[in-house]
């Protein structure tokens, strides 16, 4: 049996995963008490988050600073991106696990203070490797702490309208966060020095450190039970094998031996890991959490979004600085639309929007919004204006991601166990952090390919003027921007065939297992 509501949708009467009732035919439920701090918890747990999705990007400006003051070589700078990005990645999942066994209120305390630690290391490094271990450090503390604050933001708020709007201060950060990094690198390396990319994590994560005894409440979870070693080990190989081979992909070729076997490792490891888990007493990933119609479709609308978006930070960072000349710092400076966009569509549209909203219409909207952005970024030319053109397209792609972001997470979480909410947080950090990859390098190699060919085309001797050269990046950068309205389209697509269901009336609180 279904139920009818205003617009012809159908939406099931008594779904089995709890997502919430319909809101044509309310189920009386007992209301939580508000936690009286929970405000001051919202604003602990944004501090962390920021923290972990700035660190994403801020030491890209600082990265060649860093390189000539350290001796790195080309062929190993790609490590202070992916030593961090591979222990993220790879141990989301046993994170989030580990938050609801031992309690996400302590894993968010030992996440922060071992985030603040490797932090210090990595801003003190005096040669490469040491720069390497502490990026790998920060991944590894950031993978016990991302899904620790996500759970332990799903748990505290239960009102749908305040639900909302923390979820749009959460949403906001982690669609602007990158942007933020991209920003505080170009102001710390230019007027400080590149280890402030890294110092700057210290402060932060001593003031959360502060709130989070006063101001957390760890919502009853699982106390008991025993670690999925074996799902463990199976499906953090296998992320890692699959982050690994993607960023190896390009600069080996996507034909290299090496990449084909860690992507066919990375595929089989999951594999064997989906296999585990529906047999294991004690599974790493309980697939109810997934097998959600719902709660899938948002994991999927947010992995083919951060695919889609992820390339316009790095393109639009080499078409400022390289094509257009910008310092550090205006480059930087250049972002602030995209976050002011991500913070009025997350906070100011879809947190008002979305108690009274079906999610599909948000997520598809702003996909669209996205799309149409990315568009405009694949007319640039070498001769393009800031205002005219790049600025609309950053606005554009900001209130998409907005409107997008906020209620993922928020439907996402919804509904889920309580003793499950650490591992359905993770799983929707490692959604976001694969997508991050896998869109980084799966764009700059068609933008790379699209660049050869047309120097391949356009170049009659031996050597190439700089014109040429900046005309043949841009025409890259073009391509790679169509390929991402399309792979926005295809979210926009997913997310209205999957997500039917409204916000649930009282989504935050601990489901029944």
């Amino acid at each position: 049996m279904s139920k009818k509501r205003p617009g012809g949708e159908s939406l099931p009467s008594a779904p089995s995963t709890a997502t919430g009732p319909s809101p044509d035919h309310e189920v009386p439920a007992a209301t939580p008490v508000p936690d009286p701090k929970r405000w001051w918890a919202l604003a602990v747990i944004a501090l962390a988050q920021l923290m972990v999705i700035l660190d994403g990007t801020v030491v890209n400006i600082a990265l060649p600073s860093a390189q000539r003051a350290l001796g790195m070589s080309d062929a190993d700078r790609q490590w202070v991106i992916t030593a961090y990005t591979l222990a993220f990645g790879g141990l989301l999942l046993l994170g989030g696990r580990i938050a609801d066994l031992v309690g996400r209120k302590r894993t968010f305390v030992i996440g922060l203070a071992g985030f603040a630690a490797a932090s210090a290391l990595g801003g003190a490094a005096a040669g490469p490797g040491m720069l390497f271990a502490a990026r790998a450090l920060q991944g590894a503390f950031a993978a016990v702490l991302a899904p620790s604050a996500l759970s332990l933001l799903a748990t505290t708020f239960t009102d749908p309208k305040e639900r909302a709007r923390a979820f749009g201060v959460y949403g906001a950060l982690a669609g602007g966060g990158s942007a933020v990094g991209l920003i505080v690198g170009g102001l710390l390396t230019e007027y400080l020095n590149w280890r402030w990319s890294l110092y700057v994590n210290v402060p932060i994560a001593l003031a959360a450190l502060l709130g989070a005894p006063a101001f957390l409440r760890d919502r009853s979870g699982r106390r008991s039970g025993h670690l999925d070693v074996p799902g463990a080990l199976l499906g953090c190989g296998g992320l890692v094998a699959l982050v690994y081979g993607f960023s190896e992909a390009e600069p080996r070729g996507w034909s290299s031996p090496s990449v084909l076997t860690l992507l066919v490792a990375g595929a089989v490891l999951l594999a064997a890991f989906v296999w585990w888990q529906s047999r294991a007493a004690s599974p790493l990933l309980p697939l109810r959490i997934v097998r959600d119609r719902v709660r899938a479709g948002s994991l999927a609308t947010m992995g083919l979004a951060t695919i889609g978006m992820f390339g316009v930070f790095l393109f639009l960072t080499y078409y400022l600085q390289v094509v257009l000349g910008y310092p550090p710092v205006r480059t930087g400076l250049a972002f602030v639309p995209i976050s002011a966009g991500i913070v009025i569509g997350a906070t100011q549209i879809a947190a008002r929007l979305l108690p009274r909203t079906a999610p599909r219409t948000l997520m598809s909207s702003g996909m669209v919004l996205a799309a149409v952005g990315m568009v405009l970024l694949s007319s640039l030319t070498v001769h393009t204006q800031y205002v005219t053109h790049v600025l609309p397209a950053l606005l554009l792609l900001g209130l998409g991601m907005g409107l997008t972001f906020m209620p993922v997470y928020a439907t996402a979480t919804a509904g889920v166990p309580a003793q499950d909410a650490g591992v359905a947080s993770a799983v929707l950090n490692t959604v976001q952090q694969m997508g991050a990859s896998l869109g980084t390098v799966l764009l700059n190699t068609i933008a790379t390919s699209a660049t050869g060919r047309y120097l391949h085309s356009h170049v009659r001797g031996p050597d190439a003027d700089g014109a040429i050269l900046d005309q043949g990046m841009v025409h890259g950068f073009s391509v790679a921007y169509r390929c991402s309205a399309g792979v926005l389209l295809l979210a926009a697509l997913v997310a209205g065939l999957t997500v039917w269901h409204r916000t649930p009336k009282h989504a935050g609180h601990d489901a029944p297992a």
